[in-house]
């Protein structure tokens, strides 16, 4: 399978998508761009089926690139931490019960719920 990496330009018509420097089409949304240059590599080259190429559409939104970037980067940071205190809530409740704390207990120690315990320890 193929990859094809299209650059994404919005303009006032919809979007500018450039395959690369002598081969550009356009569409009117983003969620119809990979479709668009699907099909377009179709009328390129009607012998080869494109349709299970892999088609990354990049959109170049100027200086909010790079904060769209951060922010995926803080999302993807901040569900690796989720999953870290989860287990890490999971261990604590276990070393509260085995010190034989109860579970209204436990759940004040970590200001949670009762049925959030249980859940956690088990």
């Amino acid at each position: 399978m193929s990859t094809v990496n299209v650059t994404a330009r919005q303009w006032s018509g919809g979007w500018e998508l450039e395959i690369d420097e002598n081969n550009v089409t356009q569409a009117r949304t983003l969620a119809s761009a990979a479709r668009q240059v699907i099909d377009y590599l179709d009328t390129l080259d009607p012998a080869v089926d494109h349709s299970e190429w892999d088609i990354h559409v990049i959109p170049d939104l100027g200086e909010l690139t790079e904060k769209i970037e951060e922010s995926r980067r803080a999302t993807a940071q901040a569900a690796e931490l989720q999953v870290e205190a989860a287990r890490l809530s999971r261990e604590v409740v276990r070393d509260l019960r085995a010190r034989h704390l109860s579970v209204s207990d436990v759940a004040v120690v970590l200001d949670i719920s009762r049925g959030r315990v249980s859940q956690l320890d088990h």
